[in-house]
């Protein structure tokens, strides 16, 4: 699964990287190192403007969404918590995800994730979690495939009142490779940069061509460094919690790099 990740990038660097069509960020998001489910988040998606006329193109917009997906037909919003990643294995069936899999997908910008590993303590024989920081070994922003949906609050009066409407997100996760796979053996899903178009096209809606684009994570290698446990505490930010720490190795295991 993927719990946090970290987004550090500013909305003018993400807009250059995604080629964002639509300049209009709204309030930008402060820089973060431990993004938690139900945090806001940037995403990029592609929508035809509410205004526009039938049959206008969608254009590529940078927004923020609430990450942990509430489906359409949920009664709240809590749910959400629950729904913060959709295996790439079965999103396209799940009744949480279908939907949004066929006409609301996006990217999710993030500079890496963190993922824990069980391991022993030697000085105590107990075990416990060690996170470890994992991203691109060249430091490039990774597009993680999201998926996103509105919901609509059924106690406010109007469809065009913009407090109506709660926009959420969730993060594909696949199975782990390469240094990820020796911490946990899931991870979020990176879409490659060849695929960007297709994936957050709105028109190709054909379940078949769109699992095409996820059978492999992006390419390029990871790094996993393990990391301080102050990220455990969702309260705690900064760029000191991707520095590396010293951890031993779990046993019977090879150690992360």
């Amino acid at each position: 699964m993927c719990g946090r990740y970290v987004s550090t990038r500013s909305p003018e660097d993400l807009a250059r990287r995604f080629r964002i069509t639509d300049r209009d960020f709204g309030d930008p998001l402060a820089p973060s190192w431990n993004v938690a489910p139900t945090d806001e988040v940037w995403a990029v998606l592609e929508r035809a403007p509410r205004e526009a006329s039938a049959g206008a193109s969608a254009t590529r917009q940078l927004r923020t969404l609430r990450w942990g997906l509430v489906p359409s037909w949920a009664g709240d919003t809590r749910i959400g918590a629950r729904l913060i990643n959709a295996r790439v294995e079965t999103v396209h069936e799940k009744p949480a995800f279908r939907t949004a899999f066929a006409r609301r997908r996006c990217l999710l910008p993030a500079d890496g994730f963190y993922e824990w590993q069980r391991i022993e303590d030697p000085g105590t024989g107990k075990t416990r979690k060690q996170p470890y920081f994992i991203h691109s070994e060249d430091d490039r922003v990774m597009a993680l495939a999201g998926l996103y949906e509105y919901w609509r609050d059924p106690d406010t009066g109007h469809d065009d009142d913009p407090s109506a409407w709660l926009v959420t997100c969730t993060i594909i996760t696949t199975e782990a490779t390469d240094a990820a796979g020796r911490v946990h053996p899931r991870m979020p899903l990176a879409v490659a940069e060849d695929h960007y178009d297709a994936w957050l096209d709105p028109a190709r809606q054909e379940t078949g061509a769109l699992r095409d684009l996820l059978e492999q994570p992006a390419g390029g290698r990871l790094d996993a460094r393990p990391v301080s446990p102050a990220v455990n505490n969702v309260r705690n930010d900064g760029p000191q919690l991707v520095e590396a720490v010293t951890a031993p190795a779990a046993p019977g295991s090879d150690p992360a790099p």
